[in-house]
């Protein structure tokens, strides 16, 4: 089956393996390979996982480990990080794993890299090799990483070396905006939880951008929250299980994935409210109808007219979650 458009860009999946109130990330894997299998029937493009630490009610710590498990369970699907915290690993390692999978599954794997610890600092310390290793570090890391893959380190990396895998730098800000510029690398810019910076980073990549080997324009990818439902008073109920977890992270308290509510003004205060608004407002948050959805997600293509956008729908109940799916695939051609 070939990839579908939307108003002719494709749409990807950012699934972040949610482990459910009551229930473990033994589920969750089983939802992620459930849900993938059901997407690339929809006729999404990509499907990614991001690496976050010490976090309730996210599974996907282990990113290489749960990326060959979702490409064992798929046919033609692209599979990646989205990202790797490049900061949380020995470069060499990194190169290795990924080597590995796109031997497994080649032409199917992307390496997103994130130079954010994708945790707190005490978590991001337990990470690490030393405590001297900073998110400053990260150019020459990737570097390092490019280098493996070309076979121009003194150390080899086997599997990896001499491999074509798809760079991407994923950014919240600008600092890595510049440097995918800078290095001709794909973008992919987090507006789903970082909406007010997107248009300013997408500039300063754009207007950046030096031409490479594996990239001769720009290419940008932008994260979208979608809950979408037969209805928007549906939709928006949905809705409430993705804004619990952001008060809970906004509280320092993070937390499994809630049951959706009814009346979600209970749980927190106008402050709160609107500290997680700010992170999840409705520029790249799109809640409702199919209706609805279509004219958000057309809205914010135009906004950003970005190359392709992915999709994070953070939704409890697992058939919930694949027919928010669904119901996007349907606006695909």
């Amino acid at each position: 089956m070939t990839k579908k458009t939307f108003n002719n860009i494709p749409l990807s999946v950012l699934d972040l393996a949610p482990v459910l109130e009551g229930s473990n990330p033994s589920e969750s894997f089983k939802n992620s390979v459930d849900l993938a299998q059901s997407v690339e029937k929809y006729g999404f493009n990509r499907f990614w996982l991001a690496e976050h630490h010490n976090m309730p009610g996210i599974a996907s710590s282990a990113t290489s480990v749960i990326i060959g498990h979702i490409a064992g369970a798929t046919n033609h699907m692209r599979v990646g990080a989205g990202g790797v915290m490049l900061p949380n690993h020995a470069t060499l390692v990194i190169a290795e794993q990924f080597g590995t999978l796109e031997s497994m599954y080649p032409g199917r794997i992307d390496l997103g890299l994130g130079r954010a610890p994708g945790s707190d600092q005490a978590t991001a310390y337990a990470l690490r090799r030393t405590l001297n290793q900073r998110v400053e570090d990260f150019p020459l890391q990737v570097d390092e990483l490019e280098a493996y893959f070309e076979g121009t380190a003194r150390v080899r990396s086997v599997p990896g070396e001499g491999l074509n895998i798809p760079i991407w730098l994923l950014g919240s800000s600008g600092f890595s905006a510049q440097l995918a510029a800078k290095k001709g690398l794909s973008f992919s810019f987090a507006s789903h939880f970082a909406p007010d910076y997107t248009i300013p980073a997408l500039n300063l990549y754009r207007d950046n951008f030096k031409p490479s080997d594996t990239l001769a324009k720009p290419y940008a990818m932008v994260g979208v929250n979608v809950i979408a439902a037969d209805t928007d008073e549906q939709a928006e109920y949905l809705a409430t299980s993705q804004q619990q977890q952001f008060l809970s992270i906004r509280q320092g308290k993070p937390t499994k994935l809630q049951r959706p509510i009814d009346d979600i003004d209970s749980v927190w205060t106008e402050m709160e409210k609107a500290a997680v608004e700010q992170s999840i407002n409705s520029r790249s948050t799109i809640v409702g109808s199919k209706k609805t959805v279509k004219q958000g997600l057309e809205k914010f293509l135009e906004e950003t007219q970005a190359d392709e956008m992915i999709i994070n729908s953070q939704i409890f109940d697992q058939e919930a979650r694949k027919r928010s799916y669904e119901i996007v695939g349907e606006l695909m051609d």
